[in-house]
């Protein structure tokens, strides 16, 4: 059995695309690009804010991104809930782990202020061990420092920790920090990519989750 569970945030906990993209088909607009259309985003997201608008606008010089990046943040700040609401079947699942005294964390590639604004408004009842998102001074995923500082918010032998994502940056997240991997199938990404970054386990649902964890002898690290 498990004792924390490290969840992604976008595509994993809840379905954030149509306000990501919103938010960056305006900053976009207000700096006279063309916008794209929401369903192009499920391959832009994924890792950080930045990457995200140089993937939108390739031909953006670093100074353009970064007037982007404000016009994004002003943006997603006020609009980051409009649309965006939990994937089937998370809140209990949540709810059902901390219940069984497994803890849960989250560490998203999303800027922190954000991941801890639509995390607190959309689980506001569970005890989060840490939300972790990215910050100036900390490697975005697949680098693993963030796994890392869950780790150090919250001690817990490897052997008992398992990373939760929709993309091969979250598999490739766990396999740098030698933890177990779950890749779910309802994200933004196919199940190919899970398949190549070599995902530990792949489930469909929520439940699934439920029972890899609290198994004795299904996750073995």
């Amino acid at each position: 059995m498990k004792s924390l569970v490290i969840f992604d945030l976008d595509g994993t906990l809840l379905n954030t695309i149509s306000d990501l993209g919103n938010a960056c088909n305006y900053a976009l607009e207000k700096m006279g690009y063309q916008p794209h259309p929401l369903s192009a985003y499920n391959f832009m997201v994924g890792n950080g804010v930045r990457k995200l608008l140089e993937r939108a606008e390739p031909d953006a010089s670093p100074e353009v991104i970064d007037k982007l990046l404000v016009d994004f943040r002003e943006f997603y700040d006020q609009h980051c809930t409009d649309t965006t609401e939990p994937y089937p079947g998370i809140p209990e699942l949540l709810a059902d782990l901390t219940a069984k005294g497994v803890k849960v964390a989250v560490a998203t590639n999303k800027y922190q202020s954000a991941a801890e604004r639509i995390i607190h408004h959309f689980f506001p009842d569970i005890p989060f061990a840490a939300v972790l998102g990215q910050v100036d001074d900390r490697p975005t995923k697949p680098d693993p420092s963030v796994v890392f500082a869950v780790l150090n918010a919250s001690p817990t032998p490897k052997a008992e920790v398992v990373f939760v994502g929709d993309s091969g940056v979250d598999m490739e997240t766990a396999r740098r920090a030698c933890v177990n991997s779950i890749g779910v199938t309802w994200g933004f990404r196919p199940v190919s990519e899970l398949r190549r970054a070599y995902a530990d386990h792949i489930v469909s649902n929520p439940n699934e989750i439920l029972k890899l964890v609290t198994a004795t002898d299904t996750l073995q690290a």
